[in-house]
């Protein structure tokens, strides 16, 4: 059972481009402040989702 979490109202379903929406802490999500992620390279874009949010950013 997942404890709630809080986030900073990001669209999870948007991919942000790291260049428009640096990491506000290094190595950390912006919206739930969680350091893992899922890793994935698609078309040549390296992609990150966050594990607990699903935060997406193409880096």
């Amino acid at each position: 059972m997942e404890k709630e979490f809080e986030t900073k109202g990001y669209d999870s379903s948007i991919v942000y481009v790291y260049k428009e929406y640096p990491d506000a802490h290094h190595g950390r999500c912006d919206n739930c402040d969680y350091t893992l992620f899922k890793s994935s390279v698609r078309d040549g874009v390296f992609l990150r989702e966050c594990r607990r949010c699903g935060m997406k950013k193409s880096i």
